[in-house]
């Protein structure tokens, strides 16, 4: 008589064990759902709190302020993309976009004239039979060297800054690169002022994926290869327009 009783409750506390295992989430999904409650930041580190164990609370809770950074700097992105906007030139028959040009100067050694200026626009091409645009990244960087850099090619970096050739999904990072121009001015007996410009071809889905993920592109050149970062705004604003 005593045995059916033993097996009801071992049956009972494997179906306990079976609701816990099946109720288990990751870390991520736990944040998921509590974002999903729509409270404020602070009510939901509060809800994290609650939590089972002291490393859940706090990887959850860091979960949570990285989504509250992110909902901050889009906000942010969205308000300077307005203005990157509204400096896109159209032509007339609408088929030609040009966004504004950006310059950034990068110190790269300790004498004045240890520096590079990066300099980049946006251009977009519609194609008058399917609708496509093509786009191209025109950059032109500045600086004082010995040699100039001939640059070779160019790898989209993703988010965590990796430019390697090929992703870990086996596709290809490379991205097709054209030279342009290569100038030299104030040339002394061992440095010259170069300015080069290259342009790097990007598709209309690569260029809407970027506004979700960073936009690094490693620049390749012979003597020297060194990382641009696009804006993500001037990026979100020129697409406003380029579509």
């Amino acid at each position: 008589m005593k045995l059916f009783p033993l097996l009801f409750l071992i049956f009972g506390l494997i179906g306990c064990s079976s609701i816990e295992l099946g109720d288990a989430m990751t870390s991520e999904q736990y944040a998921q759902k509590i974002l999903d409650l729509g409270l404020s930041h602070e009510e939901n580190l509060i809800e994290a709190s609650k939590l089972k164990t002291p490393h859940l609370v706090s990887v959850v809770s860091l979960h949570l302020i990285n989504a509250r950074d992110e909902k901050v700097q889009y906000a942010i992105d969205l308000q300077e993309s307005a203005k990157y906007a509204q400096l896109v030139t159209v032509s007339n028959d609408g088929k030609n976009f040009s966004g504004s040009k950006v310059s950034e100067s990068i110190k790269t050694g300790v004498l004045d004239e240890d520096y590079d200026i990066h300099s980049y626009f946006l251009e977009g091409f519609k194609n008058q039979n399917s609708g496509d645009i093509l786009h191209n990244l025109k950059i032109i960087i500045t600086h004082n060297s010995k040699n100039k850099r001939e640059y070779i090619g160019a790898n989209a970096c993703n988010q965590w800054g990796r430019c390697d050739d090929i992703k870990q999904d086996g596709s290809n990072n490379k991205l097709e690169l054209k030279a342009l121009k290569s100038n030299a001015s104030n040339c002394s007996s061992y440095t010259c002022n170069y300015n080069e410009t290259i342009e790097i071809k990007l598709s209309d889905d690569f260029l809407k994926d970027s506004v979700e993920n960073a936009f690094n592109i490693l620049l390749i050149s012979k003597k020297k290869s060194h990382k641009l970062k696009i804006s993500k705004a001037y990026i979100m604003g020129y697409l406003k327009i380029a579509q």
